[in-house]
């Protein structure tokens, strides 16, 4: 048996606390599991383990040596689940979470090609700008921006640049006037995302100079697909992404404000809870999502 092998097998030997159950969980005898380990012991010159005919311990020498030799167990345990997952064929429900905006505008017209290339699996899609707790939610990934993103311990996998711009209907610039600086935003109606309190925040750029404001208005809204909706009513003034807004701005049905002011920028990004023994259907998914979004650079 390799060094490597003989790593992986004390870390099992410590963590079943006896050879005899080490052995039966991996179908050897209880003498060859003493051998292997004695060798490694012989291997490095010193002694890891104190044995007794009732139980084993770590020497001191050897809690150490335990400690690496757990982290390279668990690293090829999940290497070897990665690529038994990958081997699988995606099947079941895949369930996830767009935002509407995003969802509508740049995910669903890419479902037909995803579902004709995988006939086993379901995707069960839910447009939603509210919060999601991946740890407690039915959830297998969400498609979020930045102050979507609440739980620090997800994994997030970048998919795309995005700037956003702030624009406004010419129904409403002509009846309230244009703001000429970020400040002049506290004298306009501000349209606001009610589910997600950070996008009320607006972020600007000029040279060296950085600030942010809350915006305020008369019309709180729980998503920005309604508040694209609203801004081409001539509701008010609103921060949207520049995907969503700059073909109406081409087309003279939305006017692009502040342009000397950088906005904030918002990137996108697929989340899900663990990357350890990520099951085939996400695994595919998030490929897919990847390769057609990484060009994206707005």
């Amino acid at each position: 048996m390799d060094i490597a092998s003989q790593m992986i097998l004390f870390a099992n030997v410590v963590d079943h606390g006896s050879f005899s159950a080490t052995a039966r969980d991996l179908g050897l005898t209880p003498s060859a599991v003493s051998k292997q380990i004695s060798q490694l012991e012989d291997r490095l010159g010193v002694r890891l383990l104190n044995r007794s005919t009732r139980h084993i311990s770590l020497t001191e020498e050897g809690r150490p040596f335990y400690a690496r030799c757990a982290e390279i167990a668990a690293e090829v345990s999940e290497a070897e689940a990665m690529a038994h997952s990958m081997s699988e064929k995606p099947q079941g429900n895949l369930r996830v979470a767009a935002t509407v905006a995003f969802a509508k505008a740049q995910i669903l017209p890419l479902m037909p090609a995803f579902t004709a290339s995988y006939p086993d699996l379901k995707v069960v899609l839910e447009l939603t700008d509210r919060s999601i707790d991946l740890s407690e939610s039915e959830f297998d990934l969400a498609i979020r921006f930045p102050e979507q993103i609440e739980d620090s311990s997800v994994i997030a996998c970048k998919l795309a640049s995005n700037k956003r711009l702030i624009c406004a209907s010419p129904d409403y610039i002509s009846a309230h006037g244009m703001p000429k600086t970020p400040d002049d935003l506290a004298d306009h109606n501000c349209l606001r995302i009610s589910t997600v309190t950070h996008w009320n925040e607006w972020h600007f750029r000029k040279g060296e100079e950085s600030w942010s404001l809350e915006v305020d208005g008369n019309f709180d809204v729980n998503s920005a697909d309604a508040v694209y909706h609203a801004a081409l009513a001539g509701m008010g003034i609103a921060q949207l992404s520049a995907y969503l807004v700059e073909p109406e701005i081409q087309a003279g049905r939305l006017v692009s404000l502040l342009d000397d002011y950088m906005a904030s920028e918002g990137d996108i990004f697929a989340v899900y809870s663990d990357r350890r023994n990520l099951s085939p259907k996400v695994r595919v998914f998030l490929d897919y999502l990847v390769e057609h979004f990484r060009p994206i650079a707005q």
